[in-house]
């Protein structure tokens, strides 16, 4: 039994509500174990005035826990699922998902209480290139501008009259007693959710073999199963903050409704496709992820990627 861990976290109120919260649950099952947290503060959290796609993406979130547990002054890291790259560096490996919180967006507005009842030059702010192609899709006649910080950040910034509404993740503003603000929850149909979103990764080093087997019981097997669909669709497509792209698994029974979707940021492009089959491993969910990222490509996702991948390279105008 473990005697001691110690779990590496940002420092927003968030990820450490998800620090507490696998503290909590370590505590559960291993009574006499200390477990206390490192919070840190990350490239991501520092550079605010530019958007994640524009400064080095999802990585920048979790490049300073993994040196901490290279270092050997961390034992594991917790992260928003949907914040960790596909790929994560060599000696690395994402070892427990746990139960996932809702997976939707939500509206959050002082003024409106839908996106159809905005008039013609509101200002809706996100932080996402996912979020911002369904709403430029949808709702052209909106105003979509960047919106970076953490979760208390971006609702005070809200509530200086800087948006008329915001576009957050439901599962943080649930996890933080927040739930009230949610003006209207939005429905996958209409902004699909990112590979992962909702759910909580533990991430240690890849040659701690017994502290993969200590976090085993922290995984939460539906919703591993769904999010290694999501994230093989991600990982196929090269997903990053650069790529407007979305993938969401629900389960039907014994099977698995995988849904996603690939777009230009703009709105004017997007590529969907869907699958669903029986799923009891992670290589049956991958194999489905694989096979909807396949059918995105066949529809010319390919093209929606390259010419993402010109706009990247033209650089800002």
């Amino acid at each position: 039994m473990p005697h001691k861990l110690v779990i590496a976290s940002r420092e927003s109120r968030l990820a450490m509500w998800q620090a507490e919260h696998v503290r909590a649950a370590l505590q559960q099952y291993y009574p006499s174990c200390d477990v206390s947290i490192l919070g840190m503060t990350t490239r991501g959290d520092q550079i605010l005035d530019r958007t994640l796609s524009k400064v080095g993406g999802k990585g920048l979130f979790v490049k300073e826990l993994e040196v901490a547990m290279s270092e050997g002054r961390a034992d594991l890291a917790v992260h928003s699922l949907k914040d960790v790259p596909m790929e994560l560096p060599e000696g690395f490996t994402l070892t427990a998902v746990m139960e996932r919180e809702d997976p939707r967006d939500a509206l959050v507005s002082a003024q409106f209480a839908s996106l159809e009842e905005m008039p013609a030059g509101t200002v809706v702010g996100t932080s996402s290139l996912r979020r911002e192609a369904a709403l430029r899709s949808r709702f052209p006649h909106l105003v979509i501008k960047p919106l970076r910080g953490n979760l208390d950040t971006r609702l005070g910034k809200l509530d200086r009259g800087e948006y008329g509404a915001i576009i957050l993740a439901a599962a943080g503003l649930k996890r933080l007693g927040l739930g009230d603000r949610i003006r209207a929850l939005i429905a996958p149909e209409s902004s699909l959710p990112a590979a992962g979103q909702g759910a909580l990764g533990i991430e240690i080093r890849a040659d701690r073999s017994e502290l993969a087997e200590w976090l085993a019981p922290l995984n939460h097997l539906p919703t591993l199963l769904a999010v290694s669909a999501e994230r093989a669709v991600s990982r196929r497509l090269g997903g990053s903050c650069q790529v407007p792209l979305a993938a969401h698994a629900r389960w039907r029974d014994a099977s698995l409704q995988l849904d996603a979707f690939v777009a230009l940021p703009d709105g004017s492009r997007q590529v969907r496709a869907h699958a669903t089959g029986p799923v009891a491993t992670v290589a049956d969910a991958e194999a489905i992820g694989t096979a909807v990222a396949g059918d995105l490509l066949a529809q010319g996702a390919d093209g929606v990627l390259a010419a993402l991948s010109t706009d990247s390279a033209a650089g800002p105008a």
